[in-house]
């Protein structure tokens, strides 16, 4: 088969999967401008009531608020014990290390619902339920294993005898590795505290095991949304977080420009 004809295969495979993403988010967008009290697109025009409302109601600000600030303290507590671990283990280098990097991975291995069964078991025994710390907890432990392997893959372009020459100069340990190693882990530590972000933000499996009525995320307000009436509040919301996103996402592009 020809050269050209591969190109065009996977050009056209390529595009197919962008269509595939991006196509439900476009829907996203006429369907939060509704003027009906249902999903739907438009009827007679265009209307903001429900941006309006997304801003002005207490019960949907306070589940974002709820899960802008557990996300961002899961992903300091994940970034911290991520790092100190990946850290730990680039020095030992060893069969154990090794073992307990697969061992901190298999959250992203087992399914979300066992997971879930899981720490409600757990929590239950430790009166965590329906807790913002059971929920900060649970979300570390679902954030460690990004962040770790984030760390790692940037640690791995450090050559080990740098560490060696600063210890050999008279560093301590702990100078060698906030003087030499956190420097050339930053890059893998910035997009771990990303990743243990946007894994805690949007989390919701977990969240409905463990929590009743008094700690409520926005994840869990855009499900109970969907199971009791699908209120339009939805596709707004939805539509704010992809606008947020892209903007991040060009704000980054930007940057490195």
């Amino acid at each position: 088969m020809p050269r050209s004809t591969f190109q065009i295969f996977f050009q056209t495979g390529a595009w197919v999967v962008i269509a595939f993403l991006v196509l439900p988010l476009l829907v996203v967008l006429p369907i939060s401008f509704t003027d009906t009290s249902y999903i739907g697109l438009p009827k007679h025009g265009l209307s903001i009531q429900h941006y309006v409302n997304y801003f002005t109601d207490a019960a949907w600000l306070g589940a974002t608020w709820t899960s802008i600030w557990i996300g961002l303290v899961v992903a300091t507590c994940a970034t911290v014990l991520g790092t100190a671990f990946a850290i730990g283990c680039w020095f030992l280098s060893d069969r154990a290390s090794s073992i307990a990097r697969w061992v901190l991975i298999t959250p992203i291995l087992v399914p979300p619902v066992v997971q879930s069964l899981g720490f409600y078991r757990f929590w239950v025994v430790l009166g965590l339920i329906d807790t913002n710390m059971g929920v900060i907890l649970a979300h570390t432990l679902l954030a460690l294993p990004y962040v770790s392997i984030s760390v790692f893959a940037a640690l791995t372009n450090l050559d080990r005898n740098i560490p060696r020459a600063a210890r050999s100069l008279g560093a301590s340990v702990l100078q060698t590795v906030w003087a030499v190693v956190v420097p050339a882990a930053k890059p893998g530590i910035a997009t771990g505290f990303i990743f243990a972000f946007i894994v805690s933000f949007d989390e919701i499996v977990g969240v409905l095991f463990i929590t009743v009525r008094r700690v409520s995320t926005l994840p869990k307000m855009i499900w109970e949304g969907i199971q009791d009436n699908i209120d339009p509040t939805i596709a707004a919301v939805a539509t704010v977080l992809v606008v947020i996103t892209l903007a991040a996402t060009a704000i980054g592009v930007m940057r490195k420009k």
